[in-house]
């Protein structure tokens, strides 16, 4: 008996269909991943002396001298329109966030609903809520608005109105997922999100580095930057028991320095027993933005002091030192200083801003913070377009492949057909092979030549 011959696929077809493959891949994620290699290969995110636990500083002629007694764990100041880090302390140092990694969470839940939308909190949205967290004093049953919810996170740094946007969202865990999703695009890698509000968990960190990457994104939006720079607003409370009418209260925000620092525009301050404090601000002065975060200092009124500090200490040394690293580029598209879309409300919507109402909302923004164009003066592929493209290449390479691939099987059968001495039983020409063959192929076209249908008489 002759051995059962197994039918080989063409190397070349093989070869073009790993590199469909390949492709593939990098279409999906190509970004994120070919970042990360070179990261790997280069070492820490935006440079090697980032990631030293001692002061970094590279001073020229006439630079002030760093403030003395800075006491935070971890600590960076940054250019926020050149991403130029000027100085900074053990910047990729994981530590516990606090509330600071709201601005994750802001920057990642916040496009997606309208700010008008009205949502009536439920009891189980509310549940969960750690010990001891800050409350900005949400109501079960009654209706809020989106913008009133997050000027309770931005001001009040309230944990419930972030567990009702984040059910919103489509509950925490997809929240947590989402939110971990972004910190890889924004090349955060030090953060490990566990609980959007940032409350204390097990395993839940970040660093002074990627603290600042979330807060130079978020202020790309001008929700955003409106709810982290407002000092005071109007929150709903509950129903008088009197009237049945609505009641409201005032919250201000808890960061110190707004108000009281010249020029400081946000962002978010935070502070737990296990963290301690941690503060992230921005602030602008003769048309230059800077960025710091400190973490962890030895008192937690001092996170406030030292923050200020480097911040004077950096519009001072404009120009006069060289940066010891820089912040990362956004590897995803980052929000629009408006919502793009909103899920399906569960009391009422509003209409979603026109996009003459967006690019007015984008001029209202300093020209560092505006959502970047892609590619040149026009505004690029957008990353589905993009994959689709190399998708699309990819498959016609391969299908190019496959039908060069069966023109070379039908020369070959050629070939041996035209052979002179052909087995007995071969296809060759005029052998009994091929006799079956013509016999099987007009058996096969007799049933399609009977449904032909007849010419009308």
């Amino acid at each position: 008996m002759q051995p059962k011959r197994v039918q080989q696929k063409s190397p070349y077809v093989t070869r073009v269909a790993a590199a469909a493959a390949s492709a593939l891949v990098l279409a999906v994620g190509a970004p994120v991943a070919l970042t990360a290699l070179a990261q790997d290969a280069a070492g820490p995110v935006g440079g090697e002396r980032l990631a030293s636990p001692d002061v970094q500083v590279a001073p020229l002629a006439g630079a002030p001298a760093l403030p003395k007694a800075l006491s935070g764990r971890s600590w960076l100041v940054a250019d926020a329109q050149t991403g130029e880090v000027l100085a900074a302390r053990n910047a990729h140092l994981q530590l516990p966030p606090a509330s600071t990694l709201k601005m994750l969470f802001a920057d990642t839940v916040l496009p997606k609903f309208d700010r008008a939308l009205e949502h009536r909190v439920v009891p189980a949205e509310l549940a969960g809520l750690g010990t001891g967290s800050s409350l900005v004093g949400v109501k079960e049953n009654l209706p809020y608005r989106v913008e009133d919810l997050w000027r309770g996170v931005f001001l009040s740094s309230g944990n419930d109105a972030v567990h009702v946007l984040a059910h919103m969202n489509g509950g925490i865990p997809q929240t947590v997922a989402e939110m971990q999703a972004r910190a890889g695009t924004l090349q955060a890698r030090d953060t490990k999100v566990v609980s959007p509000d940032g409350y204390d968990m097990d395993g839940q960190v970040s660093s002074a580095y990627d603290l600042t990457l979330f807060a130079r994104a978020g202020l790309r939006n001008a929700d955003f930057r409106s709810y982290c720079g407002t000092r005071t607003a109007h929150f709903p409370g509950g129903l008088d028991k009197l009237t049945g009418q609505r009641t409201s209260f005032d919250i201000a925000n808890t960061d110190r320095l707004l108000g009281t620092y010249p020029g400081l525009i946000g962002v978010k301050n935070g502070y737990t027993t296990n963290a301690g404090a941690t503060f992230t601000g921005a602030a602008e002065r003769g048309g230059r933005t800077l960025l710091v975060t400190v973490m962890h200092p030895e008192a937690q009124g001092k996170v406030y002091e030292e923050a200020a500090s480097l911040l004077d200490w950096g519009f001072a040394a404009a120009g006069k030192v060289q940066p010891v690293g820089r912040l990362v580029d956004d590897l995803g598209a980052p929000a629009a200083s408006a919502p793009t879309s909103s899920p399906a409300p569960s009391q009422g919507t509003s209409a979603a801003p026109s996009a003459g109402a967006e690019a007015e909302a984008d001029s209202q923004l300093p020209p560092w913070s505006r959502p970047p164009v892609i590619s040149g003066d026009g505004p690029g592929l957008a990353p589905a377009v993009w994959t689709a493209a190399v998708l699309g290449t990819a498959l016609a390479v391969w299908a190019t492949a496959r039908a060069a691939d069966r023109r070379r099987t039908v020369r070959a059968a050629g070939a041996a057909a035209a052979a002179p001495q052909a087995r007995p039983g071969a296809t060759a020409l005029g052998g009994p092979g091929r006799r079956r063959l013509t016999r099987r192929a007009r058996a096969l076209l007799r049933p399609a030549r009977t449904r032909r249908p007849r010419a009308p008489r």
